[in-house]
């Protein structure tokens, strides 16, 4: 059979699925075009969704702020001056915003910045006119008419707790013509329906029909939508009795936002995007059966000219390729002609990929010998934050001693300020050993882009007014899993760096988003999320960025920085199962990303800090103090004594059991962890229960990494303060102790 008939033959066999081939094309562009305009739609109300949320965060953020206010740790009892100053501060937060804070208790109406300065009562007025939803938790109140003649508005009330309960409600309105301009902002078509709906489902804001909407309460049908769903799309009659097709998007705080258009608008445009699609696909199966039927005519000499080349390959004659006209025959010809040189290529291209290989494996090299040395850094600050803890724990013993048995009223004043230095040499230790990874952190799970809402005010904060600050969160963050105070401290430490960094002020990004496989290098598989932040700063040069994250290293003048800030950042990224990174160029700026895993379960619950224990729980009690340190231990025997407690000292391990077996009872054992011998604090501690079961111990110690196998006993760190180190003793001797 000749190749001119067997195409022709291919032609025909092909013809009918090509057809077929076409009307599905047809029918996936309908689809596809009805998809996009509901995707439209649907990013139109999340992108109205955020900007309201904004508009909604920066005013709970305002209330906030002015719950921490001073003026109002009295509470209702609050003086007249205190009323005022508050006033003025509330008046200073709104600036240019069209709403006012409203003050109110339980009983009613303190103060609102809708009147005029100086015209508030001087106690708070009848309970019919307070606001009718007092609240204890923080909460978007829906909108709502109170008959004072303000018409309507909505509020983010924020309880003001002094204590452990809360004395007044802070109120910052917000009025529907500010939330009308947002959707007036937006490039909507005429037809189209935006609409923003508060918790109750009532009309907000909406466009057409601005304000005169406002109010009015959403279809029932919609109603019955919004209490099934968060977001979805949906077909509904809007209340001008339009037959739409929209989607709707929740926000957190339950305020709802949607978009529409007219389902006949939506029906139209679909064919007239259909038909060119339709008209052009058979158009090119028309033109596909002619070239077919041009190409049987024209192949046959083509296919036997390349026979001949390849007879004249076979011989070892050289090979010119012609032309043809014939792509393919083309294709083959010039593919037998280049042959050795394709060859050489190869062999050229497989140096390259070997040289390729040989740079990475070097460049992999150097990433685990970096990984080594800092590791062998976090043990040596770990060693030096273990040493330093036995001398905190002598000084603030000793001073604490002191305190109790001084009668000058002029050593109460240095002791105090001992036992704040104490305290922040605590905290610098608790740094190198979060650096050496060995300080217990508190993971819980975090919604990152919630939290870095609430914390980029403080963050503007440390960077001052000169640096402004972009937030940026990648929609759909996975949670993670950290704890939330040291990710405030890493957070303010690149802040501080950044704010160091630009001395005349500039820009500074904060970015959230999903780690790609460049930035998990190292890490175990899984998903991760990084947070970046970018300064334009001076930059650090090559040879320093490999040192910033070493404890006590600092680019920064003398008394500008402790280098310990990067420190801290590296050892939380490393504690929480991340990384930290760093890229920075000289006058170009810096960038450091903290990468963070993804928390699939949210971690248990912490258990609450015990009570205060009065002074005399331990009185009376025969105490074995196990501590090789003799100056530490000295100080620490001589205030449990102020305690009524009975001393026995021991300076190892192979002591303290020994005296445990001589002696004809022993109350309770405090003991150090780390101690020179053959046995360690928490080895001695096992074999007495062993031996002696209903014995009460407690361990205490500044750094070891035994620590986290101590979960049947009372664990303190070193330095400890003389009411945690009671607590902990009075749980022991109880039976209710359980590792911390």
């Amino acid at each position: 059979m000749s190749i001119r008939l067997r195409l022709l033959i291919l032609v025909l066999s092909a013809l009918l699925p090509a057809v077929v081939a076409a009307a599905w094309v047809v029918l996936q562009t309908y689809h596809n075009e009805r998809e996009l305009q509901q995707r439209g739609l649907r990013d139109t109300s999340r992108a109205l969704a955020m900007v309201v949320d904004r508009e909604l965060a920066s005013r709970a953020a305002i209330a906030r702020v002015l719950a921490g206010s001073r003026a109002l740790d009295a509470g209702t009892a609050m003086l007249q001056a205190d009323k005022a100053y508050f006033e003025q501060q509330a008046r200073r937060a709104m600036g240019a915003l069209s709403g006012w804070v409203e003050l109110s208790s339980a009983e009613g109406l303190v103060l609102s910045t809708r009147r005029s300065s100086g015209a508030n009562p001087a106690s708070a007025v009848k309970a019919a006119d307070a606001p009718p939803d007092y609240s204890d938790v923080p909460m978007v109140r829906a909108l709502h008419d109170d008959g004072d003649g303000a018409g309507l508005r909505a509020a983010l009330v924020q309880p003001v707790r002094r204590g452990d309960s809360s004395v007044l409600n802070v109120a910052v309105t917000i009025l529907p013509r500010e939330l009308q301009a947002i959707i007036d902002q937006q490039s909507l078509p005429p037809d189209a329906v935006a609409t923003i709906l508060d918790s109750r489902g009532t009309v907000v804001a909406r466009h057409p029909g601005g304000q005169s909407y406002a109010g009015r309460a959403a279809t029932p049908g919609f109603m019955a939508l919004l209490t099934q769903h968060d977001e979805a799309a949906f077909e509904s009659t809007s209340l001008d009795g339009i037959a739409t097709i929209g989607y709707f998007a929740t926000s957190p705080q339950g305020w709802s936002y949607l978009t529409a258009l007219p389902r006949q608008r939506l029906a139209s445009n679909i064919p007239a995007a259909v038909a060119p699609m339709a008209l052009v696909t058979l158009l090119l199966l028309a033109l596909a059966v002619g070239g077919a039927l041009w190409v049987s005519r024209s192949i046959a000499a083509p296919v036997v000219s390349l026979k001949r080349l390849a007879a004249r390959m076979k011989a070892g004659e050289n090979i010119e390729a012609g032309r043809s006209g014939i792509a393919e025959i083309d294709e083959v010809a010039s593919a037998m002609a280049d042959a050795a040189t394709s060859l050489h290529d190869g062999r050229a291209e497989l140096e390259r990929q070997v040289a390729d290989a040989v740079a990475r494996t070097r460049s992999a090299e150097q990433r685990i010998s970096q990984s080594q040395r800092v590791e062998a850094l976090g043990r040596l600050t770990g060693g030096v934050a273990h040493d330093f803890n036995n001398v905190l724990g002598i000084i603030s013993n000793s001073a604490h001693l002191m305190q109790r048995l001084a009668s000058a009223k002029e050593l109460q004043a240095p002791l105090a300020a001992t036992l704040r230095a104490v305290d922040l040499g605590s905290r610098m230790t608790q740094h190198l050993m979060r650096f050496a990874g060995r300080q217990r952190m508190h993971a819980q799970a975090l919604d990152l882009a919630p939290y870095l809402n609430d914390a980029q005010e403080l963050i503007r904060i440390v960077l001052g007014k000169r640096v402004q600050l972009n937030l940026w969160c990648e929609p759909g963050l996975p949670r993670i899993s950290v704890d939330s105070s040291e990710l405030e401290l890493a957070l303010l430490n690149l802040a501080l760096n950044a704010r160091d960094a630009m001395p005349e002020g500039g820009q500074v990004g904060l970015h959230a988003r999903l780690a790609d496989a460049q930035d998990t290098r190292g890490l175990p598989p899984g998903r991760y999320v990084m947070v970046a932040m970018t300064d334009s700063g001076v930059g650090v040069d090559a040879g320093s960025v490999e040192h910033v994250f070493e404890p006590f290293f600092t680019t920064k003048a003398a008394g500008k920085g402790t280098g310990l800030g990067l420190s801290q950042v590296h050892g939380f990224c490393q504690q929480a199962g991340g990384t930290a990174l760093i890229a920075s160029a000289p006058q170009v700026g810096t960038t450091v990303s903290i990468v963070l895993p993804a928390a699939d379960h949210a971690p248990a619950a912490v258990p609450p800090a015990a009570p205060p224990v009065d002074a005399q729980a331990i009185a009376g009690r025969r105490l074995l103090l196990v501590e090789d340190n003799a100056e530490l231990g000295d100080a620490t025997a001589r205030l449990l004594e102020t305690y009524g407690c009975e001393l026995l000292r021991a300076a190892s391990a192979a002591h303290a059991l020994q005296l445990v077996q001589d002696e004809a009872a022993v109350d309770v054992v405090l003991s150090d962890v780390v101690m020179p011998g053959e046995m360690d604090g928490l080895t001695m501690a096992r074999r007495l229960r062993e031996t002696h079961p209903s014995l009460p111990i407690v361990l205490i110690s500044g750094y070891s990494s035994a620590l986290t196998q101590a979960r049947d006993f009372v664990v303190l760190n070193k330095p400890c303060a003389p009411e945690e180190l009671l607590a902990a003793l009075k749980r022991a001797i109880d039976g209710a102790g359980a590792a911390l």
